[in-house]
């Protein structure tokens, strides 16, 4: 379908869909799925978004809290990106994962969306530390793919490319994007709707190779990352709490893309 055919953009997930990494909570998160309602809103005076992601949530909670009121809008196209909080719990059921992406799928299809998601990058590739759950995201994503393909639903493959484990396309704390990661992100769906002007440049590595600490220098950066965010993660999961405690989605309801907030190029060092 064109994108101007695309009327109602909804978007279901957690705090990449909300679009934490791209902005702050002060002047305003942008993030991939803001962008690509831009693209798709540029020369559609019709068009209309709503996000309805919310930080820290599980893929049950994303099932549970947020479809219903999608499926209410009435989407003509949807995300759904959901799982990697659920991948780094210590119990995470992959395939209970999927059973939840999946009714998601089955819902909004049925309904006539089309529907957009994405494969996770395995994260040890980001930071040593994720290691252990490499397994869980390829899983995770094979499961996806096939779920996937029974429903018709479109999947941009961002786990395999290599430039997705640029420190660049990263912010801070390792788990959400970069500004420049938000708008690859963006780029990836955008090319895997087929929407026009759309391509595989996103693909591509950045221009100039990284520079990465080596030796006693690489050990302090990630005592670092492990003190600044690692720890307050564990504390949180330790209280049982979670940084969406107490949100609701940014953006709720169908609206003009010309309402949404401009977020700066910063870095948001806030919670998954």
């Amino acid at each position: 379908m064109p994108s101007g055919e695309y009327l109602r953009y909804v978007a279901l997930g957690d705090s990449q869909t909300e679009g934490l990494g791209d902005g702050d909570d002060v002047t305003g998160l942008r993030g991939w799925a803001d962008r690509l309602a831009e693209q798709l809103a540029a020369g559609n005076p019709g068009f209309q978004y709503a996000n309805l992601a919310v930080r820290g949530r599980l893929a049950a909670q994303v099932h549970a809290e947020q479809l219903g009121p999608a499926l209410a809008l009435r989407p003509d196209l949807a995300t759904v990106v959901a799982g990697v909080n659920d991948l780094l719990r210590p119990r995470c059921d992959v395939d209970e994962v999927a059973g939840h992406l999946e009714a998601m799928f089955a819902a909004l299809t049925a309904q006539g969306a089309r529907v957009a998601t994405l494969t996770f990058p395995d994260l040890a590739r980001i930071t040593p530390l994720a290691r252990p759950i490499s397994s869980r995201a390829a899983a995770l994503n094979h499961r996806i793919r096939a779920a996937a393909r029974r429903h018709g639903v479109v999947v941009a493959e961002t786990s395999h490319h290599p430039v997705v484990a640029d420190p660049r396309l990263w912010s801070q704390d390792r788990q959400h994007a970069s500004p420049l990661g938000h708008e690859r992100i963006a780029a990836a769906v955008a090319h895997a709707l087929h929407l026009p002007g759309s391509c595989d440049s996103w693909t591509h590595p950045l221009p100039s190779p990284a520079v990465l600490p080596s030796g006693w220098r690489a050990a302090a950066t990630e005592l670092r990352w492990a003190a600044t965010f690692l720890g307050p993660w564990i504390g949180r999961r330790l209280r049982g709490r979670s940084s969406g405690d107490g949100r609701t989605a940014k953006r709720p309801l169908l609206l003009p893309v010309e309402t949404l907030p401009r977020g700066s190029e910063t870095n948001a060092a806030d919670h998954s």
